[in-house]
């Protein structure tokens, strides 16, 4: 939608009074948030915290989802041809979602 890393750490600071809190709270940034990033399992928690673990070292996302699938053959994903790139920046948002979790001492 256009949003950037800066505008979802600016509607984070917006609510002040929750950095002290274990879960995210309840405003604009954190509702956005769980509609694109979804309700998941916890197995799909961990495939998708190893992707993110893969793509930190440098991996492209084709090798980090083939590597992931080893891992985890389960919940392996098999995407099409038209759907990397899509499934890219989803793993974009949901490292930078992360860091800005962390930075506010705060769990998923």
């Amino acid at each position: 939608d256009g949003r950037t890393v800066a505008d979802a750490s600016r509607m984070v600071s917006t609510d002040a009074s929750s950095l002290n809190m274990k879960t995210p709270p309840n405003n604009a940034y954190f509702q956005r948030a769980r509609e694109i990033i979804g309700d998941r399992s916890q197995a799909e928690i961990d495939y998708d915290n190893s992707v993110i673990a893969h793509l930190s070292t440098g991996m492209d996302i084709k090798s980090a989802i083939r590597a992931v699938n080893q891992e985890y053959p389960e919940e392996a994903l098999k995407p099409g041809a038209d759907q990397w790139s899509d499934l890219a920046a989803r793993y974009n948002y949901i490292r930078e979602h992360e860091a800005i979790l962390k930075r506010l001492g705060m769990n998923e």
